[in-house]
């Protein structure tokens, strides 16, 4: 059973700005290179100091870069892990309103990431090339 909290409506509610920023939604969120969720996306992307890809391109002209990306910045602070990690929605809003310098993030809750080509790999070396094996064992159980 899950517990809801103050944290999990700020974790909940930076998902939504992360999905009106890029214009994605992070169920059934597709990267071509990397199978990741759009929080996945979003990490990559500020840890490869290339947030502003993450904004959506139609959007781009009428927004302001610099609040954007501040505003994925403290978005990445309200999804971390655990909870405590995470600031509540009143110092969301302060940070988002201040233009001092923010901490780090730590990794995403959530943040599911899979190489495809490794993936595809390690599947093929192992099966046989032509054929397959089902190892599928049925057994139907009968009254006496």
């Amino acid at each position: 059973m899950g517990f809801f909290s103050i944290k999990s409506d700020v974790f909940s509610f930076v998902v939504l700005v992360l999905e009106i920023v890029s214009g994605k939604r992070n169920r059934g969120f597709f990267h071509p290179d990397r199978y990741l969720n759009l929080l996945g996306h979003a990490w990559t992307l500020h840890k490869e100091d290339r947030s502003i890809e993450l904004i959506d391109p139609t959007s781009k002209e009428s927004c302001c870069p610099p609040e954007v990306l501040r505003s994925i910045h403290v978005g990445l602070l309200c999804v971390q892990q655990h909870p405590d990690d995470r600031p509540s929605m009143s110092s969301m809003v302060l940070m988002l309103g201040s233009e001092g310098s923010l901490p780090w993030p730590k990794q995403p809750g959530f943040f599911t990431e899979r190489n495809l080509f490794e993936a595809d790999t390690s599947t093929s070396k192992n099966a046989p090339s032509s054929t397959s094996t089902n190892d599928l064992t049925i057994t139907v159980l009968e009254p006496r």
